[in-house]
């Protein structure tokens, strides 16, 4: 019973159509922010823009979303998924708006422009994958459904990271980039849609706006919490570290671009491939279980990595990285859920969004230092021990979440 004295509210069935428009969702404001990235890069490398402040506007993309996360996380919980989604999708229609005009001036205007689009674009983004994994999360009735639903929606991530690029890439070829971020403004619309094909669930009663709700830090204390967030964050890491490291391995293998661009477009379809196939086995797969093996093979691929000397070989590492990698996400997720109190499931995704967003602003430099010092090879073995390590305490989770009732 709530404060109201009215009886807890049941999440209607999670239907086909539902999970379709929770993935269309996803991918509408993902794809527009993915296209937004790559362009803001292009047009400042094009206008003789240096490397730092290349560096820096990309990085306003995971860093807003970071100072945002709990906020937004907070939004969530207590309107659910209307209201989050419409706050974001209006973010990122106001970046691409900000980035058409910003083609219109000059100077550290025109720079200031991109940095407040690059903010408003991931913020948004992140506010909306965050209402669209909470909404998800409490629809799905048991775990199976859980793993299966979270599978589905990791496929948006990868299909917005060809979508948004791509058609970025192409209309700046035909028309400039004006046309390219006005056309980047109708794909967030598409979340306006998937968001009417959502049931609205009941407002919450004016005593739940008012009450105090507990810090967000104490999320921290509940049993497992920060060892799901560690875990998290070591396989976020592997992601950060492949695609930093494989280019400049590529590199001094001597491989084209087009070369080391198949490699990594293998990954991808890879990750794709695994998050279609895991709900027809959903029903077999323990989400504790599946997380330390995958840990165990990240770490794996990544001593054999740097021993790699042809094309093919890279290529066949790279599948078998995207098969362990993009097996963890749903699982962790799903993990999360069964950790974390219903009426803080927000807050939940948004510690991990932070911590996953902040190893994308911080880690590049540091594998850049480190990379320059040591070398690539070297770098996937530090890494690569890092997260085989990290499979012991994710075996430990189960025991934490033993009361929430992790399988």
């Amino acid at each position: 019973m709530n404060e109201a004295g009215a009886p807890p509210q049941e999440p209607p069935a999670l239907t086909g159509r539902m999970l379709l428009a929770l993935v269309a969702g996803q991918v509408g404001m993902h794809a527009a922010m993915a296209g937004m990235r790559m362009a803001f890069a292009l047009q400042a490398l094009r206008e003789g823009l240096g490397a730092w402040m290349v560096g820096l506007l990309l990085a306003l993309f995971a860093a807003a979303a970071v100072l945002l996360a709990l906020r937004s996380g907070r939004l969530v919980d207590r309107f659910g998924y209307h209201r989050p989604v419409y706050t974001a999708t209006a973010m990122v229609v106001a970046a691409s708006l900000l980035a058409v005009v910003s083609t219109f001036v000059d100077g550290a205007l025109h720079f200031g422009m991109l940095c407040l689009a690059a903010m408003l674009a991931g913020s948004g983004a992140n506010m909306g994958m965050l209402a669209i994994q909470h909404t998800a999360g409490l629809q799905a009735r048991d775990s199976t459904e859980r793993v299966r639903v979270f599978s589905w929606l990791g496929v948006a991530p990868s299909l917005s990271n060809v979508v948004g690029p791509v058609t970025a890439g192409l209309l700046i070829d035909l028309g400039g980039f004006a046309a390219a971020y006005a056309v980047l403004l109708v794909l967030p619309l598409v979340s306006l849609w998937s968001a009417w094909q959502v049931p609205r669930r009941a407002p919450p009663p004016p005593a739940d706006l008012q009450r105090v709700r507990p810090p967000a830090w104490t999320l921290l204390a509940v049993p497992g919490m920060r060892r799901l967030l560690f875990v998290s964050w070591l396989i976020s890491t592997g992601w950060d570290v492949h695609s930093f490291a494989v280019p400049i391995l590529g590199h001094e293998l001597g491989f084209s671009a087009s070369t080391i661009g198949l490699v990594l477009g293998v990954f991808t379809l890879s990750v794709t491939l695994v998050r279609l196939l895991i709900p027809l086995v959903a029903h077999r797969v323990d989400e504790v279980t599946v997380v330390s093996a995958t840990m165990v093979g990240t770490a794996l691929v990544f001593a054999v990595y740097p021993l790699a000397h042809s094309p093919w070989t890279m290529g066949l590492l790279a599948a078998l990285l995207g098969i362990t990698l993009g097996s963890s996400q749903p699982m962790v997720l799903s993990t999360l859920h069964h950790l974390t109190p219903d009426d803080r499931h927000g807050e939940a995704l948004a510690f991990r969004s932070m911590t996953i967003n902040l190893s994308s602003t911080c880690m590049p430099l540091v594998f850049g230092a480190a990379g320059a010092a040591v070398g690539a090879g070297v770098l996937f073995w530090v890494v690569g021990a890092l997260i085989g390590g990290g499979a012991w305490p994710a075996r430990r989770l189960r025991a934490a979440g033993g009361a929430q009732g992790v399988s």
